[in-house]
């Protein structure tokens, strides 16, 4: 059983205000209610729960392999992983997404543990030897604190899914009910998708999904915007 002070450390890592600028980002969820993708509670429902399902087969993975690597004091699989969270981004704005929330959680990180391992991975951020993705960052910053990997994964889905659903709530016209019920809903499935991840490597990750990349490039031309992406 986990102790008190680490179920108060994953609250704090999976907090949706957190100041790593979640809060500047949609995740494609303007573009999508824009283009009249999302326009209700259940196409709300739907276009998170698939962002997840995305997530876990992509990030996840990445958050995983950097979390053993940690542990193991591997940097090179720190980097390993940290490149292949980039080369997977398609598009500018999640490339920017994931840049400036990586760096920003790995600066926190570093504060809060004086982790060894955190200052070097934020050294080769500088140096422009390694990107600095945001799931790298919050599986250095488990690993740090001492908390498992399987937690880290859970704060990484939920951090989707608490960042595009605060976006719904400026976006449309939603009830915070009705938001909360989508998330109570989609946190039902993060225990498949660890299940379905748990094992796999950096070869497997994979994001397929043209609409997201169509609303990105969309969404970068945009004449009004609200979020970064």
């Amino acid at each position: 059983m986990p102790t008190i002070t680490q179920l108060l450390r994953l609250l704090q890592f999976g907090d949706s205000m957190l100041p790593v600028g979640a809060f500047s980002f949609s995740n494609g969820l303007e573009a999508a209610v824009a283009q009249r993708i999302v326009h209700d509670v259940a196409t709300l429902r739907a276009f998170v729960r698939t962002a997840l399902d995305q997530a876990a087969g992509a990030d996840g993975i990445a958050l995983l392999a950097a979390h053993r690597a940690a542990g193991a004091d591997d940097d090179n699989g720190i980097v390993a992983a940290d490149h292949a969270v980039v080369l997977r981004k398609l598009n500018e704005e999640t490339r920017m997404m994931t840049l400036r929330m990586g760096r920003k959680l790995g600066e926190l990180a570093l504060q809060l543990t004086r982790n060894p391992i955190v200052a070097r991975w934020l050294d080769a951020v500088a140096a422009q030897h390694t990107p600095g993705t945001l799931p790298v960052a919050l599986a250095l910053a488990f690993a740090a604190s001492g908390l498992p990997e399987h937690e880290a994964f859970a704060a990484h889905q939920y951090g989707v899914a608490t960042m595009m659903l605060g976006a719904a709530l400026r976006l449309m016209k939603l009830s915070y009910l009705d938001a909360q019920a989508i998330l109570h809903d989609v946190n039902g499935d993060a225990e498949a998708a660890f299940a379905r991840v748990a094992a796999a490597g950096l070869d497997d990750m994979a994001t397929f999904a043209p609409l997201t990349d169509i609303l990105a490039a969309i969404h970068v031309k945009s004449h009004v915007r609200m979020f970064m992406n």
